[in-house]
């Protein structure tokens, strides 16, 4: 059976610091919404990337998973939950359903994915580009089978420029480490991701038989134009393309479901029976699967 979207949630809270906490608070909420108690998930997956104070370990999904309480017990609840880290940058979420699917397959009946990207400081940084949001995607399986995700396709450039860095330089960081972190973007970063984004998901489009005028576009948001050229690219219409709105800098691996829980939220996927996840980021990567909306 697919693997369909039972709930969305996302944190904008200003009062909330760090993207544990900002994850936290959109996997509640995301539960709340779809009824579902805590320990009813049983995959954690977490696909932020930029952490709070550097961070390297323990697992963030571990911290999230303790703060969300799923699972803790496993004399109380009598199941055990498995969460872990995914990283891929904005394609994080797409692998994150790939992944999920193939525990859906098998036994687990609800798969969390959640992502929240912060400054190490946890204070806002103009130079560092994105916006410190959290959010969380409730997976499950479809009880129809012509609703849910489809294949996700995945492609990458063939040289070795990524395009964007994320690193702690460490020689300059001195005693200021767990608050620094280094952003580098290629001049043509941009340009090249909405070619390669155009032609993996055009190529994608018509391996699915997809009619992208009557297709809702979510999608990534690296740069404030790069949905709105994608889509003319793409020649999806202009009233059909998903740009997020409330934030303030890219919302990096929270921003498909960002973007579709938004179009939800404003009835805009209400006149679509399909939705495009096209994600583009470091790599350069791309990564696309279309959503086929209950009736």
């Amino acid at each position: 059976m697919p693997t369909a979207i039972t709930s969305t949630a996302v944190s904008t809270d200003p009062h909330l610091s760090g993207s544990i906490a900002r994850a936290s608070a959109a996997a509640t909420a995301c539960l709340n919404r779809a009824g579902v108690h805590p320990d009813q998930v049983d995959v954690l997956i977490n696909v932020g990337v930029y952490r709070d104070e550097n961070m390297a370990e323990p697992a963030m999904s571990a911290l999230i998973q303790k703060n969300v309480g799923t699972n803790l017990d496993y004399l109380r609840s009598g199941s055990p939950a498995f969460s872990f880290d995914l990283m891929n940058g904005a394609c994080g979420l797409l692998n994150a359903v790939q992944v999920a699917g193939a525990f859906l397959a098998g036994d687990a009946e609800y798969a969390l994915v959640v992502s929240g990207d912060t400054h190490p400081s946890g204070r806002p940084d103009p130079d560092f580009g994105y916006a410190h949001v959290g959010a969380a995607m409730l997976l499950s399986r479809s009880a129809d089978a012509g609703t849910g995700f489809g294949p996700v396709s995945t492609v990458t450039a063939p040289d070795d420029a990524p395009g964007v860095r994320g690193y702690a330089d460490l020689g300059a960081v001195g005693t200021h480490g767990r608050e620094m972190i280094w952003v580098r973007r290629d001049p043509d970063y941009a340009r090249r991701l909405v070619e390669l984004a155009a032609a993996e998901a055009s190529r994608y489009a018509a391996e699915q038989g997809l009619d992208l005028s009557r297709t809702l576009l979510v999608a990534s948001q690296p740069t404030p134009s790069f949905a709105a050229e994608l889509a003319q690219r793409l020649g999806v219409p202009a009233d059909a393309v998903v740009t997020v709105h409330g934030v303030d800098g890219d919302p990096h691996t929270s921003a498909l479901t960002l973007a579709y829980h938004q179009a939800v939220e404003a009835g805009q996927a209400d006149a679509y029976p399909e939705a495009l996840f096209v994600a583009a980021g470091a790599g350069l990567s791309v990564a696309c699967s279309v959503y086929h909306r209950a009736g």
